[in-house]
């Protein structure tokens, strides 16, 4: 008898063992370079999770669209297909002009105004997002946007009939609006279009500008700050809410301090992405005056545009934003 319990006990000890040391395994999607702060960022946010459950949830990451190219990577995470997924908000404009609003151009080009824009638009953004099985964990900008060009630009008229690169609709109006014909390449894909003659001027980010090693097809890089567009980092919702309470937990407070330390990365990012662009020879210029009014007249049209597509959601978020806007 004693030697049966002994069994059955150490029997239910190694079950519980076992039970204890299950592990979840998930796999999340991004597009963007490993070296990219973004990456690195979904990195240390994998790295606080995993240690936080002791490893009870495990996250395989795929960076640079190895897994799913940038448009597929929300629709990869809605079907379940994936856990966890990355991606700028306003690839997906054409489907919600709420998940575009952080890209239209000069609405909010200062650090304080895109503080102030993503304080009053995350819950509509939550919400939408929600209907569609799919919970926000953290947002994330990018430093200041600006043109990429083989000769340089003083004005709107030197762009006009180039071949200018786009990634969301927004970019795409820009391009018409400055006579410039839009050619959609993604970030994976830049540096073959522009030595291809598929593109010949860009509009982004000095951080994707070193990613994709502009100084080998551009000379250029003219900063007009423009916008600081959202990366998105999201997850299915059946999936969170079948972890346990802890683990949900855990998860929901790596994302917090992965949104500081990512806007930490994004505004050192801004400085010292365009002093390697300079290091490796790209000629940075200031825009001329003439040159941001021209930009500013655009942004004022693309911000109607966009308020008659949003509807009065739109509006409303519009004057919200605009009271939240430091004085």
């Amino acid at each position: 008898m004693t030697l049966r319990r002994t069994v059955l006990a150490a029997a239910m000890l190694a079950l519980g063992c076992s039970a204890a040391q299950a592990q979840t395994r998930w796999t999340m999607a991004t597009a963007y370079a490993e070296g990219n702060f973004h990456t690195r960022n979904v990195r240390a946010f994998i790295d606080d999770v995993q240690q936080a459950t002791s490893g009870r949830l495990q996250i395989q990451l795929h960076f640079g669209a190895s897994l799913l190219t940038m448009p597929n990577i929300k629709r990869g995470v809605q079907t379940g297909q994936i856990q966890l997924g990355e991606v700028l908000l306003s690839v997906h404009g054409n489907e919600d002009p709420f998940f575009e609003l952080d890209s239209v151009p000069f609405l909010a080009d200062t650090w304080e105004a895109t503080a102030a824009l993503d304080r009053v638009s995350q819950p509509y953004i939550r919400a939408r997002l929600e209907r569609q099985g799919m919970i926000p964990l953290y947002m994330v900008p990018w430093p200041s946007q600006a043109f990429y060009t083989r000769n340089e630009v003083r004005n709107a008229e030197d762009l006009r009939g180039l071949r200018f690169r786009t990634y969301n609709a927004l970019t795409l109006r820009m391009a018409e609006l400055l006579g410039a014909t839009p050619v959609t390449v993604q970030v994976a894909e830049i540096p073959q279009a522009f030595a291809t003659g598929v593109i010949a001027a860009m509009f982004t980010s000095a951080q994707t500008g070193v990613d994709t090693a502009a100084w080998d097809y551009a000379r250029y890089f003219t900063d007009v700050g423009g916008m600081r567009a959202r990366n998105l980092v999201f997850v299915n919702a059946r999936a969170f809410r079948a972890l346990d309470e802890a683990t949900r937990n855990a998860m929901t407070e790596a994302a917090g301090r992965a949104a500081v330390r990512g806007l930490e990365f994004a505004r050192a990012a801004e400085g010292e992405m365009v002093e390697r662009l300079r290091s490796r020879g790209m000629q940075v210029r200031e825009p001329s005056a003439a040159f941001m009014t021209q930009l500013r007249e655009v942004g004022a049209r693309q911000t109607q545009e966009w308020v008659q597509r949003a509807g009065p959601e739109g509006q409303q978020v519009l004057e919200a934003y605009r009271a939240a806007l430091p004085r």
